[in-house]
């Protein structure tokens, strides 16, 4: 038997093992509550497919089903149960019913007793499925959701395993994706060499990394600083806007929040909408609680586009959008008029809705108040 020498530490050895053990230690933490908040977010997935399915009274909410269920969970103090989320939880759980298998026996009692969780059509060969128990454990919850935004099964399990290969970051997934890596994979002649070159250049996942995903602090219940400069201070700022745009008087009327659109194939979420009874059009505004991009304005334009083309009716005018960006030291108010060649009815435009100046007060003000302007 291999035993260790009881040889005394020296202080230097010390320090290491202590900082091994807490490496080891925070990160086994980190991975077992990342799981359960996967586990959980699967769960609430599966309950609404569920119920869409076989709901005893389902036709009594019809699409307003996410919109209902987010406010009554919200009130209860369920964590990051908007109706977006609660959207893409439902996708989670159709991208992966093969989780069920993970399951221990005590959260299978939490599942409807007769339910029929069936398993994906094989379009991809069974040698490249990674297994669900495999993904849970290497995987965050905030990976998770990158992945099941693409379609492409085949593209999702080259990203799956190249992610676990890789050990990387939430922002590394992100940015491979955006890079088209697969896409540039599947054009090389070397792939192999392709793949060196990419792995040597990545963002790793470190324990601390890990640990500080806000989706974990909101499922602990905690709202650090940093975790309110994500999703809080966005919820907060929108709940701040919505009531101020009102009260200014200049005939906004409020009609959705998150309004869910298909552009396509894919959910589109604008942030506020409101009706413009003076203008007699519609009035979309995003938030971004970052700089500003052209990407962003870009966003804008198609909601815009596409609210001209699909929800405008007789006797409205085109809509208008908003971009509000912002970080500690700016921010930015610009206009979306896509599509409009008439002059004076864009000055119009301008001066019947808020000025930029009092929106960059505003959201400056807010700001400082939250202690994210300093």
């Amino acid at each position: 038997m291999n035993q260790k020498k009881n040889i005394p530490l020296t202080f230097e050895q010390l320090v290491s093992s202590i900082r091994q053990a807490h490496e080891q230690l925070a990160a086994q933490a980190g991975r077992a509550v990342n799981i359960s908040l996967t586990l959980r977010n699967w769960v609430i997935g599966l309950y609404i497919s569920e119920f869409e399915l076989r709901g005893a009274d389902r036709a009594t909410y019809g699409e307003k089903l996410l919109y209902e269920l987010a406010k009554r969970l919200t009130r209860l103090k369920i964590s990051n149960c908007n109706r977006r989320q609660l959207y893409r939880y439902l996708q989670f759980y159709r991208a992966y019913p093969e989780i069920v298998g993970t399951l221990s026996p005590q959260l299978k009692n939490l599942l409807p007793a007769d339910i029929k969780t069936t398993k994906k059509v094989g379009t991809v060969s069974a040698q490249l499925v990674i297994p669900p128990d495999r993904l849970l454990n290497c995987l965050s919850y905030s990976q998770m959701e990158l992945l099941v935004e693409i379609d492409d099964p085949l593209k999702r399990v080259f990203y799956e395993s190249e992610c676990i290969r890789g050990n990387w970051s939430v922002r590394e997934l992100k940015r491979q994706i955006g890079s088209l890596y697969y896409e540039r994979s599947g054009l090389s002649k070397d792939k192999k060499k392709l793949a060196e070159m990419v792995q040597s250049g990545t963002e790793l996942e470190a324990p601390a990394l890990a640990i500080r995903d806000p989706y974990i602090f909101e499922f602990l219940g905690l709202k650090p600083k940093e975790v309110m400069s994500e999703s809080n201070l966005e919820d907060a700022l929108l709940d701040k806007l919505e009531s101020f745009l009102l009260e200014l008087g200049y005939g906004i009327c409020f009609e959705a929040r998150q309004k869910r659109i298909l552009i396509g194939h894919t959910h589109c979420f604008i942030d506020l909408v409101f009706y413009h009874r003076i203008l007699k059009c519609h009035v979309l505004i995003e938030l971004k609680v970052d700089r500003f991009t052209h990407e962003n304005l870009g966003q804008l334009n198609t909601y815009v586009s596409w609210y001209r083309k699909n929800e405008m009716t007789e006797g409205d005018n085109p809509p208008v959008g908003i971009l509000l960006c912002t970080d500690k030291d700016h921010t930015l108010v610009e206009y979306a008029l896509a599509g409009m060649d008439n002059r004076l009815f864009v000055s119009k435009y301008q001066l019947e809705l808020p000025k930029k100046e009092e929106m960059e007060r505003f959201i400056a003000t807010q700001l400082k108040e939250f202690g994210d302007g300093e």
